[in-house]
């Protein structure tokens, strides 16, 4: 059985070190061709016709005028007469034609007629949902009556957190072309493997029949994993065209009406204390919207990363409202669960008297990882400075601006998916490794790299990434935190497997056998005795006119016992803000975030998923949120100017401690894109509550919200 462990900390070469991204270049000059950017010769344009009511029934539809269009390639009905739609934005029929402009026009002149019914896109006021409200999670543990009853101290709160969508900033879609009995598929995706399966499946043709390929996607955060509709009728078109390629890619307010959004989250929450500070019970009544879904929320998750509390009284409420879909969001209902939580128990501190870090601290062992958690809480208030910083609830300093500190936790789990790699190596010492993976701009190929580099004894350079195509070996789809464990893993062990078979080939010219060799500095030598050795191109050259091909495969289910990689991560994040209480005006001064993922295998691509993270905590913290209309049943604000992000003089200055401490290390690689996206905005909100001495009960803390949270304290 091949040793496919990861080398020792102390004799790694490349692992480890702060690597650029290897597409850092072409992206930053702009060459990168992202498949929204594809023109190809003959190039058709599908534009969608969605439907203008939140809620009715399509009783008619001629899309007769459209066809006759000059320039009209073909029109393609999705939900024609009899469908219900459930949302603003649902697709009813879908154009094609020469231009854009054309299909445009198209669109205008079909002609639909509706019965228009009774809708709901607004759940924050759980009393007016009616039969809309499902209960979907109830939990009780421990005596929590009896706790309440006993307990020394009560707090009592309502906190909300919005819709938001993802905001991809390449929207949803693809170009599609379909040539004799073959489709070519280049959509922007974070599942390049399966996609084109699930497009053969949708028409009807054999799997291998459909070749999809990705060299880089403009940002998907978990809603970019299916084959669309889009993706099937725009194939019908090319197919009516004669095989034109056709480009769809959704408008940007439809891309914010219905390519996915992070449900909501509203709770009235009760939690009880001793009065030193210990956590004795909590009691939650919460609801929550994903669309006609009700977000898929796990209501024993309560309270988030302290559930290990005696004593809980859980019930939760699925909202179905007429509303785009919900879709995975970086790290599903973690962000939302982590507000609510540590928003509760940072009032109950208050409400003790006591210092939100220590409570936090003293309340660890109710955590899955009290050490760790305690370990992060101390490290990040020496970065912060909070016992120099921290003070009661409104005692943020004289005059109108006001200083305040607070505190979010995170957890996730980040075991790497299914992965199967080949590791090419050549007469000519060139190599390669093809996977069927995507690289979502994150430094997935600069990490492939590093690992092929460490086994052979190579410069990153030296290797040859090619992925993003679903001929390649497969691997699993980008979501979850999964991908960096899975193609570290699958590798690390195709390249020692191909590493092994030029050992066979080099070992009779250095006199020995091929277990008493090595790779190291760009040579192939005797273990330990660098004068007994060939250089990399020299032992490839032993290959003749042959060349090594070797696979390697990560299989999840029985990774963790193989040591490579393993799940499990923790982290926490404490925000320092200053708030001017006469404007209300939020400003982000530092945002820290001490996170462990395991083995780091790029400190640097570590490092800036932190930061991205913290930016996306940022707005939704500050600003981001979907805003509907009950009276017309609408977004209001699907476009840049009013869906409101962060820019450059929102964010203050990010600072990032990994925890990769050597009992860390020797977990193997877990996991990091979800985790650093979920504590922030607690954090941001607590800092806020703590400089103006009262709760902001809803996210985004907007400046009216922050006044009328002061109104209400001196009222």
């Amino acid at each position: 059985m091949p040793d496919y462990s990861w080398p020792p900390m102390e004799k790694r070469k490349v692992i480890g070190q702060r690597i650029s991204r290897a597409d850092g270049i072409v992206k930053s000059t702009g060459r990168a061709k992202y498949n929204s950017d594809l023109n190809p010769q003959g190039l058709a344009y599908a534009v969608v016709l969605t439907s203008p009511h939140a809620h009715a029934k399509v009783t008619s539809i001629d899309t007769s005028a459209a066809e006759k269009m000059k320039g009209v390639i073909g029109v393609r009905v999705v939900n024609g007469g009899g469908k219900e739609l459930q949302w603003v934005g649902q697709e009813i029929a879908i154009v094609g034609a020469d231009t854009e402009q054309i299909g445009r026009d198209a669109v205008r002149a079909i002609k639909v007629q509706y019965d228009v019914m009774d809708h709901l896109v607004d759940e924050h006021d759980l009393s007016k949902v009616g039969p809309r409200g499902k209960p979907a999670g109830e939990v009780t543990t421990g005596d929590p009556e009896k706790a309440f009853q006993e307990a020394e101290v009560v707090s009592e709160g309502m906190y909300g957190i919005p819709v938001i969508t993802h905001c991809c900033l390449e929207p949803h879609g693809a170009v599609v072309e379909w040539k004799g009995d073959k489709v070519n598929l280049y959509p922007s995706t974070q599942n390049i493997s399966a996609v084109g399966g699930e497009l053969a499946r949708s028409l009807n043709i054999p799997v291998t029949q459909v070749h999809a390929h990705q060299d880089h996607m403009g940002g998907g955060f978990g809603s970019k994993f299916p084959s669309e509709v889009w993706f099937v009728e725009a194939a019908q078109l090319s197919k009516m065209a004669g095989g034109r390629p056709v480009k769809i890619f959704l408008d940007r307010a439809t891309e914010l009406t219905i390519a996915g959004s992070r449900p909501s989250v509203f709770a009235e929450i009760k939690v009880a204390a001793k009065k030193d500070g210990t956590f004795t019970a909590w009691q939650s009544k919460s609801w929550a919207t994903g669309g006609m879904g009700g977000g898929n929320l796990n209501a024993d998750q309560m309270p988030y990363v302290y559930r290990n509390v005696p004593n809980r009284r859980i019930n939760h409420t699925a909202v179905s409202l007429n509303a785009g879909p919900a879709r995975a969001w970086r790290a599903p209902n973690n962000p939302q669960l982590s507000f609510i939580t540590c928003a509760a128990l940072s009032d109950l501190a208050a409400k003790i008297g006591m210092d939100e870090l220590d409570f936090f601290i003293k309340n660890a062992e109710l955590t899955a990882r009290p050490e760790v958690y305690k370990y992060q809480l101390e490290k990040g208030a020496d970065i912060i400075g909070w016992r120099k910083l921290s003070h009661p609830r409104s005692a943020g300093g004289n005059g109108p601006v006001k200083r305040g500190l607070g505190i979010g936790v995170n957890m996730w789990g980040g075991l790497g998916h299914d992965s199967k790699c080949r590791a090419i190596i050549n007469a000519d010492g060139s190599c390669e490794i093809q996977i069927g993976s995507q690289d979502l701009g994150v430094g997935t190929r600069t990490v492939i790299a590093q690992v092929a580099a460490e086994t052979y004894g190579l410069p990153h350079t030296a290797v040859k990434v090619t992925l993003g195509d679903n001929g390649l070996p497969v691997s699993g789809a980008s979501g979850g935190s999964t991908t960096i464990g899975g193609v570290s893993a699958s590798t690390r062990k195709a390249t020692v497997n191909a590493l092994a078979k030029l050992f066979e080939a080099a070992a009779p010219a250095l006199g020995t056998t091929a277990d008493q060799l090595e790779a190291v500095d760009r040579r192939i030598q005797v273990k330990g005795n660098s004068s007994k050795s060939l250089t990399w191109q020299a032992a490839c050259s032993k290959l003749g006119a042959n060349k090594i091909e070797e696979m390697g495969e990560n299989v999840s289910r029985t990774a963790p016992r193989e040591g490579l990689i393993s799940q499990g991560a923790a982290g926490i994040q404490m925000a320092d803000v200053s708030v001017d209480i006469e404007t209300g005006l939020v400003k982000l001064n530092r945002l820290i975030a001490v996170q462990d993922c395991g083995m780091v295998i790029n400190p640097k691509t570590a490092e800036s998923q932190i930061f991205g993270a913290c930016i996306m905590s940022t707005c939704a913290a500050l600003m981001e949120e979907r805003v509907m209309d009950q009276q017309i049943g609408r977004v209001l604000n699907a476009d840049m100017e009013f869906y409101k992000l962060s820019g450059i003089a929102d964010i203050g200055e990010i600072i990032v401690h990994m925890d990769i401490r050597p009992e860390m290390d020797k977990r193997g690689v877990i996991g990091l894109g979800e985790p650093p996206a979920v504590g922030g905005i607690a954090a941001i909100a607590n800092a806020v509550a703590n400089a103006i001495g009262v709760r902001v009960p809803m996210v985004p803390v907007t400046p009216n919200r922050v006044l009328e949270a002061l109104a209400r304290r001196s009222a």
